[in-house]
């Protein structure tokens, strides 16, 4: 048996309908079982806590990501794995981020959700919920499988930050193009041990609460101008930029362009390479088209997805790293984040 703490953030699977009004409310999980008695079977001890005020995903920023590691760090003696009730639509970010605050992390955080509300006859609520639990409190030999932060998602089990949202309508609602997922469930759970994270046992986990969120997204597109972007490059306090180039990393190579992303990266600010495909990775010279961006200091994201890429610039901006450091770490990775 595996002591498990569930996380209620928000988001719809923690929903149900009003019968008379027919609009969604969160539910008391103190009540959870009498809305999912699936879960007596499990062979579990299934504990419950929630935001205060349960958080829609659009609406996540620092100060929930804090809240919410430092109730995971609070419980972390007493439970051997944790669940994460979080809204679809930014769980990818959520997830990456908290992946990047637990370092050297020995208990599975595993994060989920649904595209119906629990209360739906067509839900994907229990399945997802059911099978978290179960990977989360997976032993072998009395001891726990899985120690990273993962999101679990129509019967699969990915390693969290290598997940984006692909779909918002279909039960399969993420993706993972990078790289394979850590665990299938089928009649049985298949997990693919070679792919696992193994922490170092003699060190200890540490619980990074400094985030710094002063960064911008910024997707290139043919067309886009000297106006709009010098504009942008001066906001005040801009500290990092995750740049979402074409293909294997390349942009324009007009010199208003390389000029205009020099003077930021002299200014201080951290500019990182991502692909705006949905699989593949950035290759910074390997056409004329992004040989200028290494050589004006762009950092390489490698496959690192947008919202790992997000995380891990939040994570690392508020170490006041050199510039030279803070390429080295980011190009490195840290938590099976990229290849």
């Amino acid at each position: 048996m595996s002591k498990i703490l569930l996380v209620y953030t928000g988001g719809t699977i923690g929903m149900v309908k009003n019968p008379e009004t027919g609009a969604l409310a969160a539910f008391n999980f103190d009540e959870l079982l009498s809305n999912i008695p699936e879960l007596k079977l499990l062979e579990h001890d299934i504990s419950t806590v929630s935001f205060e005020e349960p958080v829609d995903s659009s609406d996540m920023d620092i100060t929930d990501y804090v809240k919410l590691a430092e109730l995971i760090e609070i419980n972390f003696e007493d439970y051997d794995g944790f669940v994460v009730l979080h809204g679809s639509d930014t769980m990818s970010y959520s997830a990456s981020v908290i992946s990047f605050m637990f370092e050297n992390l020995k208990k599975p955080i595993i994060f989920t959700g649904s595209q119906l509300p629990i209360g739906d006859l067509r839900t994907d609520a229990k399945e997802n919920l059911i099978t978290s639990i179960q990977l989360a409190g997976l032993k072998e030999q009395g001891e726990t499988v899985i120690k990273e932060v993962g999101l679990y998602f129509e019967y699969k089990l990915y390693r969290a930050n290598r997940t984006t949202k692909v779909n918002a309508e279909h039960f399969e609602a993420f993706a993972s193009s990078n790289f394979p997922p850590i665990a299938e469930s089928g009649v049985n759970l298949k997990i693919s041990y070679d792919k696992l994270i193994k922490p170092n046992v003699r060190k200890k986990m540490l619980v990074h609460k400094l985030l710094n969120d002063n960064i911008l997204i910024l997707k290139l597109f043919p067309g886009i101008n000297y106006k709009t972007l010098s504009h942008i490059f001066n906001i005040p306090h801009l500290e990092g930029i995750v740049l979402e180039t074409f293909g294997s990393g390349n942009a324009k190579t007009d010199p208003w362009f390389l000029e205009l992303l020099k003077s930021v990266i002299d200014r201080g600010v951290k500019v990182v390479n991502v692909t705006q495909c949905v699989g593949g990775s950035v290759i910074m010279g390997k056409y004329a088209t992004s040989a200028g961006l290494k050589n004006i200091g762009v950092i390489s994201g490698g496959d690192i997805t947008t919202e790992a890429a997000v995380g891990k610039m939040m994570y690392l901006l508020s170490k006041k790293l050199g510039p030279k450091v803070f390429k080295t770490i980011f190009e490195t990775s840290l938590r099976g984040e990229m290849n």
